[in-house]
């Protein structure tokens, strides 16, 4: 159960969820508390602690005088805590699941893979961090024109200092450690500010990492509303490093931020370009794994598919005699579809599906709505002036627009201000590869749909999609920069062999 065992001291006798700092749980002096809604309830079922941007202040400054000192653990040290930390976090995921399951509304078996994800890549991180931060370069003089062997150099990764991570609310757990793992192994600090949805969830992974034995203020967990501390943890001066995935506020906070690193991952409209030769059955049942999967909160979801005329019909038949197989309701009883996170979520649904209505969209499904709980609908024959075209839903509702040509759906793809990730399906590999280099986007999928991962692929996006990429070791070498030392000799020295 959520905030008891091992994870008590992480809730006051009020019940509200404490925040994490110096490697203590405190109650904030604010005396106030931000309320988790349950999304299948739509009543509070969890609060944390609404910080003041003066405990803000003092967690970072604490972050920052910690890593001074973890910058100078041994990397087989800090490998070891992190596998602990995975081995404690999957030991407990069962009160971890229950959290997203009642924060977020994920299905209960989704939740619990996303807990045992996290502690693999944890420990993947640990390793990979051992192999490549373990070696630098070692560059001579003499191989560029005009000098002789005088000059050595060596290359090293050495961390950034304090990385602010901040994770969305679908993954708060999967996308949290994606970013903390990296930036421990790499000899930095972290401050985490997790979303609201997911904030308990989230601390809950923390104290994983509090048992695990990690020193006092190089982990830290912030809680509060994004109104009064977000501007000021994402500008604060002893920031050095912003990992953010979540939508437009990533556009704010890359406009306002110092120079420093940033990797952000801001959503995209996933296209699904479906050719005349494609494998129907296979493309039909990841248009639904794609485009429904945890009701289509996903970054990587299906967002549109752009199907030709030709085989449009017996697509979408059978992508509908699936759509009516998904078990609808709560994610206690492993639906497939579930309520989506919140009331506002379900009204901005809701407008672009009346808009599609109003425009003459071809509804498969009656759209159908109780309370954030949105039954699965497929629109046929949308067109580019609907704002389902281009916008993203964030729900389980999925577009088909019916193209004539591979050169009219490249064009819909590309004309996106999104660039995340996109698909094909046909069985010609030389058509597949001459269209993923001509889609406008940061990973493209062949016959399957968008995914993130495996959490060691890279993971990234163009255009309104974000800057940077994700994956283990490009989350890594995100995290350091590189430092050089020149040894100087008095005259030239070659290795004779």
């Amino acid at each position: 159960m959520a905030g008891s065992g091992v994870f008590a001291e992480i809730k006051d006798g009020d019940g509200v969820f404490r925040y994490y700092s110096d490697g203590e749980w405190k109650a904030s002096a604010s005396g106030k508390s931000v309320p988790i809604i349950n999304p299948t309830t739509r009543s509070t079922h969890f609060k944390v602690q609404a910080c003041t941007q003066e405990e803000v202040n003092k967690i970072v400054e604490s972050a920052r005088a910690a890593q001074k000192l973890w910058a100078k653990t041994p990397l087989w040290r800090r490998a070891e805590l992190l596998h602990r930390a995975a081995a404690i976090l999957k030991e407990h995921k069962a009160p971890i699941a229950e959290c997203l399951v009642k924060e977020i509304a994920k299905p209960a078996k989704d939740a619990v893979t996303e807990v045992v994800r996290s502690g693999d890549l944890i420990s993947y991180c640990a390793e990979e961090g051992v192999r490549i931060l373990g070696e630098g370069k070692f560059l001579v003089s003499d191989s560029f024109p005009g000098n002789e062997r005088t000059k050595y150099c060596l290359t090293s990764k050495i961390p950034l200092g304090v990385v602010l991570a901040i994770p969305p609310f679908n993954y708060p757990v999967n996308l949290a450690v994606s970013k903390i793992a990296p930036a421990l192994i790499a000899g930095n600090s972290i401050v985490l500010k997790p979303p609201t949805q997911g904030a308990v969830a989230a601390l809950h992974m923390v104290h994983c990492f509090h048992l695990a034995g990690f020193p006092r203020g190089l982990i830290s967990c912030v809680t509060g509303k994004g109104s009064e501390i977000g501007d000021f943890l994402t500008m604060h001066p002893s920031v050095s490093c912003i990992s953010f995935t979540g939508g437009d506020t990533g556009i704010a906070i890359s406009k306002k931020a110092g120079m420093i690193p940033l990797q952000m991952e801001l959503g995209g409209k996933d296209a699904c370009i479906i050719l005349e030769d494609a494998d129907i059955d296979l493309a039909a049942a990841n248009v639904v794994k794609g485009g429904f999967s945890y009701s289509g909160q996903r970054c990587t979801a299906v967002k549109v598919v752009l199907v030709m005329e030709s085989v449009a019909d017996k697509l979408v038949e059978k992508v509908n005699a699936k759509v009516q197989k998904l078990t609808v309701g709560a994610p206690e009883d492993d639906c497939d579809i579930t309520p989506v996170v919140t009331e506002s979520s379900a009204n901005f649904i809701e407008g672009l599906v009346m808009d599609a209505k109003q425009k003459g969209a071809t509804f498969c499904q009656e759209y159908r709505r109780e309370g954030n709980l949105i039954w699965p609908l497929l629109l046929d024959h949308v067109r580019p002036d609907m704002r389902i075209a281009w916008e993203e839903p964030f729900g389980p509702v999925l577009p088909v627009i019916r193209i004539n040509s591979v050169e009219e759906g490249i064009h819909h793809c590309n004309a996106s201000n999104f660039g995340l990730q996109g698909c094909i399906f046909t069985r010609d590999i030389n058509k597949a590869i001459l269209i993923s280099d001509a889609m406008e986007t940061g990973t493209v999928q062949i016959n399957s749909a968008p995914a993130r991962g495996p959490d060691h692929f890279p993971f990234q996006g163009v255009k309104d999609s974000g800057i940077g990429s994700q994956g283990i070791t490009n989350s890594i070498n995100m995290m350091t920069k590189i430092k050089s030392t020149v040894i100087n000799l008095p005259s030239p020295s070659y290795t004779m062999g």
